[in-house]
């Protein structure tokens, strides 16, 4: 059994299902030995012991933490504590928060065309979190971000130019690593509400990328 811990902290756009989501996080967590506690309280990660945890998982859609609490969860993650998120967990989180905007490491700005079907393919499949999981066909929103040039991109879509012409052919991240100082962050734009994490490669993918990123 592992004696890593876990927070998993959830809120905002109902619309994307959070509570139930962040309790797909837990129970992904837990089949892998980890202690989770998963909360509404924002301010839990930006608790004087956040850095006690292994990893952090904003499920939080929008959202403001106090400037204190925040520079207590980056130092935190700074210091080697794991970062993770999909969907608007990360993309969307604390969006006025120019230290949390530098750790998340994206930004989401579009989702031409709202839910449609696209292609996720895989860009590394000899990277553990992608390993055996072939491209795939999706119906979601295909998320458009705003994101860091440093993160090691896994999967990416291109998008089609049907909705939003003028972005025909750009190709954008689905699922990246990378770090922020000693700390491991994962994120999948895959998962618009917690439905969709029962998909088995959303699943997997999710599943892999927690793990990647707890210290």
């Amino acid at each position: 059994m592992s004696d890593k811990k876990a927070l998993v902290v959830w809120g905002g756009m109902e619309l994307h299902t959070p509570e139930r989501g962040a309790h797909v996080v837990r129970e992904l967590l837990e089949a892998a030995g980890f202690s989770v506690l998963v909360t509404h309280d924002y301010d839990a990660l930006g608790a004087a012991d956040v850095g006690e945890n292994d990893l952090v998982v904003p499920v939080i859609t929008d959202g403001q933490l106090p400037r204190e609490k925040m520079a207590n969860l980056v130092t935190a993650i700074r210091a080697g504590t794991g970062l993770a998120g999909y969907h608007m967990g990360l993309a969307t989180s604390f969006r006025d928060s120019v230290p949390f905007r530098y750790a998340a490491s994206c930004y989401w700005v579009s989702h031409p065309g709202n839910i449609i079907t696209y292609r996720v393919d895989i860009s590394r499949s000899d990277h553990p979190i992608m390993a055996g999981i072939d491209s795939f066909e999706h119906t979601s929103e295909q998320y458009y971000l705003n994101y860091d040039p440093a993160v090691e991109v896994l999967a990416t879509t291109t998008f089609s130019g049907e909705f939003d012409p003028w972005r025909k052919d750009v190709v954008m991240p689905v699922v990246f690593t990378t770090s922020h100082g000693a700390g491991r962050v994962f994120y999948s734009s895959l998962g618009h509400t917690a439905d969709e994490l029962d998909i088995p490669q959303v699943r997997t993918i999710l599943k892999r990328g927690l793990l990647w990123a707890a210290r």
